[in-house]
């Protein structure tokens, strides 16, 4: 069962992933799962409380959890390390040289991606799209929702043979209904979620949400927006931003990552080789270490709350028509 508290909310993701991994290793010997002392704040304890002959809790040892995850995978199992995004930097060495270059088939879960709220500077996990997106043949993905969660974890397992990594955030869910069956999703393939003709919103996860509401803002105003959930970082879904070019005249991207090396720095990457011409507003975490603070105060500070999207993106749109 979830450990929700508050059956008034929807699950953690934390608590989605922790269930869905105990679904897929009751029915495979090869899924084993390692933390790095964090059995309870990953839901790994979950896994622990289920099969603990294949739960490794390695202790505050990031770097040691990359290497014995590993040599897991040499040997045919199947692991997958359940981290924090902060602290899976800790890790980037071993995460290059005894996994991807190897490309062994190491599941990275990473757990508190994007900001945290209270926990602050340490723990927001604002760097994990621009650094993990330098790693040749890691596939990177991140969900919309909790269903996505599920099925991007059994995509991770059973779709792909190398080092993957699946980023989502601390807190609840959109509270969408699960469904207990799993399903693949096809890799590098985003999800046009909203059709429009004259902006092209292009998100990675759970921002896909906050671009609905800006859409749906937007659309009051005349103008009218495609919302995308790109769901992969790498393989990077090009075909759907040609798409997108040959009928939108601007581009906005959002992610809850560094405005350096994430999402958009790959979409403008793609419109200046395929030689397309489209204006990009990025909307992404400030390059500065952002402070602690409510989720609700910290995203007004740095202009992620809807009506500070809302305008931003406005008056890219309306001054690009001038």
């Amino acid at each position: 069962m979830l450990k929700t508290t508050d059956c008034t909310l929807p699950p953690k993701y934390q608590e989605v992933f922790g269930e869905a991994l105990v679904e897929l290793a009751l029915k495979d010997t090869r899924i084993t799962a390692i933390t790095a002392a964090m059995p309870s704040g990953t839901s790994l304890d979950l896994f622990q409380n289920a099969l603990p002959n294949r739960f490794y809790d390695v202790g505050i040892a990031e770097p040691h959890a990359v290497t014995f995850a590993a040599g897991l995978a040499s040997q045919g199992f199947m692991p997958v390390f359940a981290v924090y995004s902060t602290f899976l930097q800790r890790a980037y060495d071993q995460l290059i040289h005894d996994v991807a270059l190897q490309n062994l088939h190491v599941v990275f879960a990473i757990d508190r991606a994007g900001l945290v709220g209270e926990d602050g500077p340490t723990h927001h996990g604002a760097f994990d799209l621009s650094w993990l997106h330098a790693v040749p043949g890691l596939v990177i993905m991140a969900p919309a929702n909790e269903q996505e969660l599920r099925d991007m974890l059994y995509t991770a397992l059973y779709e792909l043979k190398g080092p993957v990594a699946i980023r989502y955030p601390r807190g609840n869910g959109t509270g969408i209904t699960l469904h207990k069956k799993f399903t693949s999703l096809p890799i590098g393939k985003a999800q046009i979620v909203r059709e429009g003709s004259q902006l092209a919103l292009l998100c990675m996860g759970t921002m896909t949400g906050k671009a609905l509401e800006v859409a749906s803002i937007l659309d009051k105003e005349g103008i009218n927006a495609s919302v995308v959930n790109m769901r992969f970082l790498k393989p990077l879904d090009t075909d759907v931003i040609e798409v997108l070019a040959s009928r939108s005249t601007h581009f906005v991207v959002i992610e809850e990552n560094s405005t350096i090396g994430g999402l958009g720095s790959a979409v403008i990457d793609h419109l200046n080789t395929a030689g397309l011409n489209r204006p990009v507003l990025k909307i992404a975490l400030p390059d500065t270490f952002v402070t602690h603070g409510s989720m609700n105060d910290l995203y007004r500070e740095i202009g992620f709350d809807t009506p500070s999207m809302t305008e931003k993106i406005r008056k890219f749109y309306k001054d690009g028509q001038r």
